[in-house]
């Protein structure tokens, strides 16, 4: 469309008409500004995130430890590593100390695993034990970390639903445009018209139609919520990505740290004798021990809970606001919280008891063996994974139980831990760690963790499932812990299958996608495989995560959702929207926010668009009724910019209608003037005839074009007024609308009064009377569409179709759910046979 605009700029400059080639110039001008203004000012509100990465590394250097920014690392360079580092390359583990690694970031898996020496660690995984010196063995874009980067930047950049359909819009208005002032100025010729005044004529045909004003007010609407949504602690990268998320009809989600909190939490404990449920989340003090069957011993509970403080690395600091730190590995850290909901002086323990000896737990024997010494004895503590401490355990019956439940809790998702110990009277008796069973170790229970789902985790998948939005779970965790939280999360009722990376690389998941709602033991390429499934099935994706291993699923969906505190650079660069606050209930409101823009941009076409047909279709009639030229180029920019610019604007802040949110969003193949035809034909031909009858109330040529440019003016911001969305009760920020027209109609008006203008313009200077009698016939098409949409309104046309299936399924069948629209409920927004295949389509 600004092609065609430059267009016509240099048919007007050659016919030597600078006024109107100078409007042209001012109107292209303004557009680019106004789009490059908002991209800058997007570029640098991410700015300040991106300075949350700025990694260092301890190197060794010299024999001496320095700092040293990670980019100046090169392979050969020996690193240091201690407990809470980030791994800053590729390394090989030189020396390891009860090292245990945090590679959720790369892997997904939830749960820190041990490495030990000439083990291999990845650049942006995290120790959270442990101390170790490594190699450098790959750093940049040949490490594990910048072999993601790169596949992601390979990628590319994919064009938004809102992007494709305004490329079909404006190509459609382009031909269409070209083909009719082509006609027209073929036909003046042919009846002898001079070339000069036809070739004006086509030109004025051709800025009429165009709504110029359309690239800046998107980009405006874009602005606005991308700004709204700054304010709620959502970042934009690219504005069109603004709209994309109102389009999105599923929502792939990584589950560590997304879904859940991305920390264990201690769930359940065990014991022979009785069961408790532990409530309260993450490392809040907050919350107790509460009884499971009807007679438990308190004494089994203490005695296990002694046990995972003495057998434990990490420590506790606090509480600050309720919450404790751990430093040391996340699963102990659980395992001191919970000991601290039950008593807070089980934590000093460690005092009473001295640790003389211990054996590290390692990936040979999975478990963790502990001696400590008191003035009662000697105590031995082993603890690990359940096969490893029952094969310590010298009572076979209760180790034949202890599995069963253990099997039970696996099998709800739980990461089950057993513990087990032995006291000696005697302080100086000898106890042969490395025995396969220790003599007189007793089972004291079993630990079950669970890294639990956030607070407003399944709100999310509630509000998505109610906005016809399929949330589909994305991770590296095994299949039954996965499951156990999707199903708590309600995802399973969209989709109760469970796939597996297998399944994904084999290709077995492709047909049945729309049934499968979970999907473990993935890897960053199956998460690139899953959103193109969707994407084959016609779906627009949205993806969200954290980790690296999220960055080439984050650019290859139609959006990607990165989260901006515990993120990653990779993951942030990757993503079109960075959430500063970590919260998925943002996600909820961006798509609220994304619809909210395409309601108000499909508001807007239906406005501009009535009024450049209205103005096409006075110059095409205005011939046959004895005025050659109605309108002047300069004169159809000059309403064009009036009264698109302000009120356009305006349109682009209207408030969101919260029934958008309780049905589908339309099919991307739809056009984004799907249903309002029959509107725009309608209201155009009423604002054409009251602009062709006023001016032909008036005598003279000048007069006539005076009073035809402010009847169609004011009758399209009448029109405005109309077609504003419904008002709730938000005072004057919500008048910015009315606000808005009045200071175009002030312009408008301005162009047929100031001396300047009117020279600038070619219109003559009307008098007060005249200005309002037009303004006062301009009203009557705006009346007549306000009393036909309250008319359709009444007989019940304004029904809003139910939100729909569960999801998408096949192509088709998501196009034929998606279709039904929103924002008939004001001013006859949609037609009534529409309205009956809105209905038709929500009973399918």
């Amino acid at each position: 469309m600004i092609l065609l605009l430059l267009g016509a700029f240099v048919v007007v400059a050659a016919v030597g008409d600078l006024p109107d080639a100078a409007i042209i110039v001012a109107v292209v001008c303004l557009n680019t500004a106004i789009g490059v203004v908002q991209e800058v000012r997007a570029a640098n509100a991410l700015a300040a995130l991106e300075q949350l990465a700025a990694p260092e590394a301890t190197a060794i250097r010299d024999g001496r430890p320095v700092r040293v920014p990670t980019a100046d690392l090169v392979p050969g360079d020996q690193v240091r590593l201690d407990a809470g580092d980030v791994v800053p390359a590729d390394v090989v583990l030189v020396q390891a100390a009860g090292v245990q690694v945090d590679e959720s970031s790369m892997t997904g898996e939830s749960v820190p695993v041990s490495r030990e020496s000439g083990a291999e660690l990845l650049a942006g995984s995290v120790l959270t034990r442990g101390r170790a010196l490594g190699q450098v063995v790959r750093t940049g874009t040949t490490s594990a970390l910048g072999g993601i980067a790169a596949a992601v930047v390979a990628a590319g950049v994919r064009t938004t639903p809102l992007q494709r359909r305004l490329s079909r819009l404006s190509g459609q208005l382009v031909w269409l445009t070209l083909a009719v002032a082509a006609l027209v100025l073929v036909l003046g010729i042919a009846r002898g018209q001079d070339l000069t005044d036809m070739l004006v004529v086509a030109v004025s045909l051709a800025v009429a139609a165009i709504p110029e004003s359309l690239p800046a007010v998107v980009t405006v609407a874009l602005a606005l919520g991308a700004y709204r949504m700054a304010r709620r602690n959502a970042l934009v990268r690219r504005l069109p990505a603004v709209e994309t998320l109102g389009s999105v009809t599923v929502l792939a989600t990584d589950k560590t740290g997304t879904l859940t909190e991305g920390r264990m939490t201690v769930g359940l404990v065990w014991t022979p004798d009785g069961s408790w449920r532990v409530s309260g989340g993450g490392y809040a003090v907050a919350g107790g021990f509460d009884p499971i069957d009807e007679v438990v011993d308190g004494e089994a509970l203490s005695l296990l809970l002694r046990d995972v403080v003495l057998c434990n690395d990490a420590r506790l600091t606090g509480p600050a606001a309720g919450e404790w730190t751990v430093v040391g590995d996340p699963m102990e850290g659980a395992l001191l919280v919970a000991a601290a909901k039950h008593d807070p002086g089980f934590l000093a323990l460690s005092e009473q008891w001295c640790r003389v000896g211990e054996l590290p737990f390692d990936s040979t024997t999975k478990r963790m063996v502990t001696i400590h010494r008191s003035s009662v004895g000697r105590l031995v503590v082993c603890k690990g994974a359940p096969e490893a401490v029952f094969d310590a355990l010298g009572d076979p019956a209760r180790a034949e139980a202890a599995r069963i439940a253990a099997e039970g809790l696996a099998r709800r998702g739980y990461r089950v831990l057993a513990v087990a110990d032995a006291l000696r009277d005697d302080p100086d008796a000898e106890v042969d760690l490395d025995r396969d069973r220790p003599a007189g170790l007793m089972l004291r229970g079993l630990v079950a963790l669970v890294d639990p789902p956030r607070e407003s985790a399944r709100d999310v998948v509630s509000a998505c499932r109610e906005a016809g939005i399929r949330a589909v779970m994305i991770t590296g965790d095994h299949p039954a812990t996965a499951r156990a939280i999707a199903d708590e999360l309600t995802i399973t009722l969209d989709g109760p299958e469970v796939a597996t990376g297998a399944d994904v690389a084999g290709g077995r998941h492709a047909e049945r996608v729309s049934d499968i709602g979970v999907y473990a033991r993935t890897r960053p390429q199956d998460k690139v495989d899953i959103v193109a499934a969707w994407q084959r099935r016609g779906a627009v994706v949205a993806m969200t995560g954290d980790g690296v291993n999220d960055a080439p699923a984050l650019r290859n969906a139609d959006i990607g959702v990165a989260m901006g505190n515990r993120g990653t650079e990779v993951a942030r660069q990757a993503a079109d929207l960075v959430l500063a606050d970590d919260d998925l209930r943002t996600v909820v409101a961006a798509v609220q926010e994304g619809r909210r823009i395409y309601a108000n941009i499909r508001r807007f076409l239906r406005y501009g668009l009535s009024g450049g047909l209205a103005e096409v279709l006075v110059l095409l009639l205005a011939p046959w009724l004895g005025m050659p030229l109605p309108l002047t180029p300069g004169q159809i920019l000059w309403i064009n910019m009036v009264t698109h610019g302000l009120p356009g604007v305006a349109f682009g802040g209207e408030p969101a209608d919260p029934v958008d949110m309780r049905r589908p969003s339309p099919s991307p193949e739809r056009s984004v003037l799907g249903g309002l035809l029959p509107q725009i034909a309608a209201t155009a031909a009423l604002i054409a005839v009251v602009a062709l009858a006023v001016g032909l109330s008036v005598e003279g040529e000048g007069a006539r074009r005076t009073t035809i440019f402010l009847g169609l003016g004011l009758a399209q911001l009448w029109l405005a007024l109309v077609l504003r969305a419904p008002r709730g009760d938000g005072g004057w920020r919500a008048r910015s609308l009315e606000a808005a027209v009045a200071g175009a109609a002030l312009l408008l008006v301005a162009g047929a009064v100031w001396p300047p203008l009117c020279e600038l313009l070619d219109t003559t200077a009307a008098s007060a009377s005249q200005i309002a009698l037009v303004a006062i016939l301009a009203a009557v098409p705006a009346a007549v569409v306000a009393v036909v949409g309250r008319l359709y309104r009444g007989s019940g046309g304004s029904r809003v179709p139910g939100p729909g299936p569960k999801g998408p399924g096949d192509g088709a069948g998501h196009r034929r759910n998606m279709e039904g629209e929103r924002g008939g409920h004001h001013a006859g927004e949609h037609h009534a046979g529409e309205h009956r295949g809105d209905r038709r389509r929500s009973r399918g």
